[in-house]
């Protein structure tokens, strides 16, 4: 188990237990409220189950399996969420959201195949937001712009959270360095992805990571991305340096979504055409779905790095393997 956990010498948590339960609520109330401030965005419900036919449900890099089951009244199967990357599109063009304006919930999900470590869990809970946005929206400046503002909202709740636990030492650094994935490769050629990760992110502190989904020069993905939602022209993860694991660290998953020329070609490029009959991607081909830029933003993650923790378990209550609470207990970890 210890080979993918990582153990940071003479560990601590700054907070107690009940302090951390305290602080938890103070970083979500105060996260969401300045999000939805800068994105123009409106709080809405979310399903945790939809159907498989509807073909709503994230098949993220396409190899997990969605937890499913059959239902006593209604026909066919029903999938547990993995995210709402689809459902908040169809659901602005619902709900009749104009451009410039957008919609957030809280995403609970159950991948079943993720590792669990100090970073994955069983459970994910994330903010799932989704703006609409016009064609001429559809740019890298407006995306730096997008990523600049959740950026801002990240460090100012960290400002809030300091002021209020002052024993809290995380700093988020408001400068952040764009890059795409063919550049990082260009300049790392030997590493491998996560490598490349870590020694940028290690030098520039806070990083967007762009353009993830199709094959580099040297023929291999730095990333997996479903065909379906995030154009992989458009779109990249919000890297930041976690100083307790010294690593970088993932905190979003985001991007400009497909239209109708992206769409068809990705799922070319994956060899997932049939997809094109699901009610969802006929809405992005004939024009009927608004054109969007969203993502999704780690609760948990948020909550552990500007808390300094180093497992997500600290601050979510989930299923771990016994050897892994027996181990991170006797390195004063305490998973709840």
């Amino acid at each position: 188990m210890s080979s993918k956990l990582v153990f940071p010498e003479k560990y601590e948590s700054a907070l107690s237990q009940r302090e951390t339960q305290r602080a938890i609520k103070l970083t979500k109330d105060t996260f969401q409220v300045k999000l939805a401030q800068a994105l123009n965005l409106d709080r809405v419900t979310a399903p945790v189950i939809v159907t498989r036919a509807s073909g709503i449900n994230d098949d993220l890099n396409g190899v997990e399996r969605k937890v499913h089951f059959t239902m006593k009244e209604v026909d066919g199967v029903a999938e547990v969420v993995q995210s709402l990357a689809k459902w908040k599109r169809v659901a602005l063009h619902r709900y009749g959201y104009e451009p410039g304006e957008g919609i957030y919930t809280d995403m609970n999900a159950i991948r079943r195949d993720d590792d669990c470590d100090n970073m994955h869990s069983l459970f994910v809970d994330q903010w799932d937001w989704e703006k609409v946005i016009t064609r001429a929206d559809r740019n890298v400046d407006f995306l730096k712009d997008t990523v600049q503002r959740i950026v801002n909202v990240l460090a100012d709740a960290n400002d809030v959270l300091r002021a209020a636990y002052p024993a809290l030492k995380t700093e988020i650094c408001r400068d952040v360095f764009f890059i795409t994935t063919q550049e990082l490769e260009d300049m790392y050629p030997d590493f491998t992805p996560k490598e490349r990760e870590n020694a940028l992110v290690k030098q520039h502190k806070t990083v967007f990571l762009m353009q993830i989904g199709g094959a580099l020069k040297s023929g291999v993905k730095h990333d997996g991305r479903a065909p379906d939602y995030d154009d992989w022209k458009l779109n990249g993860d919000i890297l930041l340096w976690n100083d307790v694991l010294g690593c970088a660290y993932e905190l979003s998953s985001m991007g400009i979504r497909v239209d109708e020329t992206s769409l068809h070609e990705q799922l070319i490029k994956t060899d997932a055409l049939n997809r094109e009959a699901f009610p969802y991607h006929q809405g992005v081909l004939n024009g009927t779905l608004p054109l969007t830029i969203g993502g999704g933003i780690g609760q948990s993650r948020l909550c552990m790095l500007l808390l300094g923790k180093a497992h997500i378990g600290e601050v979510q209550v989930s299923v771990w393997p016994d050897t892994m609470r027996e181990e991170c207990a006797s390195h004063g970890i305490v998973l709840l």
